[in-house]
């Protein structure tokens, strides 16, 4: 079992020691940031990136410089999206207010939203941040199973509050991690070599956790997992790979918290939530920053009888969570994505990203493995194919090529090899050969 080191945070992430190459304007920008935002706060590149506009899956810095994007599932349906725009500025001219009065569109949005899911998820909590939704799903589900053993994955990221740091693996070198966490590898399709064999190492890793659980007597609450294990290095997998693993903690009384906030929202092309590829009902689905393409706005959706111990218990109010603009923009998300088709978009292009990249292998023996599925791909550098040792060094390295080249993207997984491409939904088939060429250029200049 590994853990992390705030990988997620500090892989491709400027150093002040890197501001003494900078122009003039950018040094000082840098500088002002750091005095007045304070150390925590973490820039991308040695060289960063001054973004002031976007469009689509593209954006422009300061000095009108274009950019290919392909990290940023925020401005899922696409950066300044002008249905969201019109959306928010309709709602904004008119209303918005706190959430303690009525409104016919947040009830209109919430039937919407459970409708993308199965039938037994039936009620909707708003908020404004992933963070939040995760936060609020930790406590239900404590609340409902009266366990407080939680088992996350080695690397998994869900938000920043001090519950939900507490349960994010990824950020174990800076946070202490909740005394009853119990930590399990991913399903690693790559080295495990298939579905089937990761899906059950995974499925005994949670047994072999649940067993502790039960000695220890702290309780399961249950299984938080983002079905497509994003920060651990992206492991789609084949559909139902996680399915028995999920089966184990229902069968001794433990929920599953989906969380949706990076493959949800027609991310993976073959369904609309990442959980739906594995054939799962969860008793808790979170989402959160593509809900309204970059408005703040989060929501905790659960199975009735799960939330009822937690709704019945307290009053629960957030003050922004749901407010009528919110939902506006999270209203017009939705519609984009019906009316164009994006999901079927995501399947199309991932697949046609994924065979391009796999090509483009043949002739880069350091790329080791191109997994994922629709708009959401991981590309993972290595040392030697047969070994399959993870190449930090030259992940970083290829990274700050691609900057150079005019395309962005990051890194995820325990030692950062792992290229995390996420683009917004609208990137368009110009764009792949872009993406092929500037990684070709990029590993040739690096020798590799």
């Amino acid at each position: 079992m590994t853990t992390g080191n705030a990988s997620i945070l500090d892989g491709n992430s400027f150093k002040a020691a890197d501001a003494a190459a900078l122009d003039d304007r950018r040094r000082a920008l840098v500088e002002r940031r750091q005095h007045r935002l304070g150390a925590a706060y973490r820039l991308f590149y040695r060289d960063p990136v001054e973004l002031v506009r976007g469009r689509g899956a593209h954006a422009w810095d300061a000095d009108g410089n274009e950019y290919l994007d392909l990290y940023n599932n925020v401005p899922s349906v696409g950066h300044a999206h002008p249905a969201v725009v019109d959306a928010v500025h309709r709602q904004m001219s008119l209303l918005n207010t706190h959430t303690r009065y009525l409104h016919g569109a947040v009830l209109d949005y919430a039937d919407d939203l459970v409708s993308t899911m199965p039938a037994a998820l039936e009620q909707v909590m708003f908020v404004c941040t992933g963070s939040e939704a995760n936060d609020l799903a930790l406590r239900v589900g404590r609340e409902y199973t009266g366990g407080r053993a939680w088992i996350a994955t080695s690397e998994a990221y869900h938000g920043n509050t001090a519950l939900v740091s507490a349960h994010s693996p990824s950020l174990s070198g800076a946070e202490a991690m909740d005394p009853a966490l119990r930590v399990v590898d991913p399903p690693d399709t790559y080295r495990y070599v298939s579905s089937e064999a990761a899906g059950a190492a995974f499925s005994a890793a949670v047994a072999e956790a649940i067993a502790d659980i039960e000695r220890s007597g702290d309780g399961l609450a249950g299984l938080i997992a983002d079905s497509s294990f994003s920060s651990d290095g992206i492991y789609t997998g084949e559909r139902g790979m996680i399915a028995d693993a999920v089966d184990l903690v229902h069968a001794h009384g433990g929920v599953f918290v989906a969380d949706e906030v990076q493959p949800g929202f027609a991310r993976t092309g073959e369904d609309f939530w990442g959980f739906q590829r594995h054939g799962l009902v969860p008793d808790i689905v979170t989402t959160g920053k593509p809900m309204g393409n970059g408005f703040p706005i989060a929501a905790m959706i659960a199975r009735r009888e799960v939330l009822e111990p937690f709704s019945t218990a307290r009053p629960y109010f957030n003050t922004f969570g749901g407010n009528p603009v919110a939902i506006a923009a999270a209203q017009a998300v939705l519609d984009t994505i019906r009316g164009e088709g994006l999901q079927a978009h995501a399947l199309e292009m991932g697949e046609a990203m994924r065979t391009a990249l796999r090509d483009l292998a043949d002739a880069h023996p350091r790329i080791g493995d191109v997994r994922g599925a629709g708009l959401y791909t991981g590309l993972e550098l290595v040392e030697d194919r047969e070994t399959k040792a993870p190449d930090t060094a030259l992940a970083l390295a290829v990274l700050e090529e691609l900057r150079e080249r005019r395309v962005l993207t990051s890194v995820c997984g325990p030692s950062n090899s792992v290229l995390k491409l996420r683009p917004p939904l609208a990137i368009s088939a110009a764009d792949v050969p872009r993406l092929v060429d500037a990684l070709d250029d990029s590993l040739t200049a690096l020798g590799a």
